[in-house]
């Protein structure tokens, strides 16, 4: 019996191991991209979506790739924009026993089993992050990239939390609760932008690519984001 579950588990690393050597294989020739979250629930008449949709769209012909968890919703939304501009379209789907099911609109998509490899890839490969409106999952997602650049563990890149009648009563909370008990620092509010201003959000992540090229050309090396 031990050996039965040493044995499985040593299949779960080679496992784990497959989904990041595809991940890294598969995206490291991708470019400037923009990862956009949202739930997979809104619908194409949702208002959300359409914004979702003009916005990846807009940051498309500015020349950037657009990553998404793949599914419907607001990841549709964003491939689909991604598709209209003519650029790389990336899904990275994860199997779930309910609602992700693979959107059309991808020229480029990757399966997921774990979660943490899936999230690996959007640190990795993103210079900016936007936030529209969803549920758990999108929370997760957020949360982490405001963990990993507030203890510095990433390059830091463009957090954009897109609707703020959705979205502010979350930043509210934070001011009120863990910055007013010292849990946070007044500089970790700042990491954030809140907007329903599809052009702030592109004057934001061409602004942040031209810094990154500025790095890379002073270094001498690529400036990757990614843990």
């Amino acid at each position: 019996m031990i050996q039965d579950v040493k044995g499985e588990e040593t299949w779960r690393l080679f496992r784990i191991l497959a989904e990041f050597t595809e991940g890294f294989d598969r995206l490291s020739d991708l470019g400037f991209a923009i990862s956009i979250f949202g739930s997979a629930r809104l619908l194409p008449d949702s208002t959300y979506y359409n914004q979702a949709h003009t916005l990846a769209r807009r940051l498309g012909e500015e020349g950037f790739a657009i990553i998404t968890g793949g599914g419907p919703g607001i990841m549709e939304a964003g491939n689909r924009g991604a598709a209209d501009a003519g650029v790389t379209s990336v899904g990275l789907n994860i199997r779930l026993p309910q609602e992700q099911q693979p959107n059309p609109y991808q020229n480029q998509s990757l399966d997921f089993r774990y979660f943490f490899a899936r999230k690996a890839m959007f640190v990795k490969y993103s210079v900016g992050y936007v936030c529209l409106p969803g549920g758990y999952g999108t929370l997760d997602e957020f949360f982490e990239a405001l963990t990993l650049m507030q203890t510095m563990k990433v390059y830091p890149l463009p957090l954009i939390l897109f609707g703020k009648k959705f979205w502010g009563g979350l930043m509210d909370w934070i001011r009120d609760c863990p910055l007013q008990e010292g849990l946070v620092s007044p500089q970790d509010l700042d990491i954030v932008t809140l907007t329903d201003d599809v052009e702030e959000v592109v004057a934001a992540m061409c602004e942040h690519r031209r810094w990154k090229l500025e790095k890379i050309a002073q270094s001498g090396h690529s400036l990757n984001p990614g843990p």
